[in-house]
């Protein structure tokens, strides 16, 4: 008798309890492990709890990317040699876990841009990828716009495989026979009206101001008179600034810097981890975009936003 009454208290219990969260007034809570999408480290001023993630990503008018090179995380991240770089951490989401795709810089870039090495296992020019998807056709072909800034491209449409400090190795969207070439800009047609930005843009410092050839210190003095108005505009203008490397200097790990600045970013050290085809899959995923290639393999970032 004593069993019978006791089982029969049990299931009761455990039946209230089932009604009670299917109507929503038990919540249950699951902790993302550490290191997986979602889970988050945070930092003192109080980002966001573990595994925040928003029902709908947001929308931003413009976002800008910049590409830097050839950088250990560490040799960034905290260096007082990058004091610029490093404020703009302080209130960005710094992925502390990024890394790049493989060696050497052709094809992290075409993997960012499109999801895909295509192959390509070096730095050569020229590369022709006759029809194949990429960010910039499918931001065309959903009505928004795309314009790749590249520092020391001599004239808009340039095919050509270096000139000055720029290479096409770092400028994928040059590879690829359905992107107009009027999305292939020098630097200098940066807009001063940031209003008038395109959708998304990439910006590309030259061989010398993206760390590839020249410091630390100099890449950070180029990101600070290059970057700084925009993301300052950007913080105010529902836009946002994603810096990243495209590799680090060839040691084991590939680790990187990566972190998005700008409206609506919860600012903190996140330790999910993150690579090109990640940052490609977030891009893709605020503006409705099908993920493409490998980016299909990965989900967005969406524990970052406010």
């Amino acid at each position: 008798m004593k069993w019978t009454l006791l089982r029969t208290a049990v299931v009761a219990v455990v039946a209230t309890l089932a009604i009670l969260v299917s109507c929503g007034r038990v919540p249950l809570h699951r902790s993302a492990p550490a290191g997986s999408p979602g889970s988050t480290a945070t930092d003192p001023a109080g980002p966001p709890a573990a595994g925040r993630s928003p029902a709908t990503l947001p929308r931003p008018d413009h976002v800008v990317v910049a590409v830097f090179e050839n950088k250990t995380y560490g040799t960034v991240a905290g260096d007082r040699r990058a004091p610029y770089l490093n404020a703009v951490m302080k209130r960005a989401a710094l992925f502390t876990n990024a890394h790049g795709v493989t060696h050497p810089s052709q094809p992290n870039y075409l993997a960012l841009f499109s999801g895909s090495t295509h192959g390509v296992t070096d730095d050569h020019c020229p590369v022709r990828l006759n029809g194949a998807p990429n960010l910039a056709r499918q931001l065309l072909d959903a009505g928004l716009t795309f314009t790749g800034y590249s520092e020391d491209l001599p004239r808009a449409g340039f095919s050509g495989c270096s000139h000055a400090g720029y290479a096409a190795k770092h400028n994928p969207w040059a590879d690829f026979d359905n992107v107009p070439a009027s999305a292939n800009q020098p630097y200098t047609a940066f807009p001063t009206d940031f209003h008038t930005l395109p959708t998304v843009s990439f910006v590309i410092p030259n061989l010398c101001h993206d760390m590839h050839d020249c410091g630390v210190a100099t890449g950070d003095a180029w990101a600070r008179s290059h970057l700084d108005t925009y993301l300052r505009w950007a913080e105010q203008h529902n836009s946002l600034l994603i810096v990243t490397f495209d590799e680090n200097d060839g040691s084991p790990h590939n680790q990187i810097v990566t972190f998005i600045a700008g409206a609506g970013v919860q600012p903190g050290s996140y330790t999910e981890p993150v690579d090109h085809y990640r940052v490609l899959r977030t891009l893709q995923s605020l503006y409705g975009l099908a993920p493409l290639g490998d980016s299909a393999r990965t989900s967005p970032v969406t524990d970052v936003w406010r």
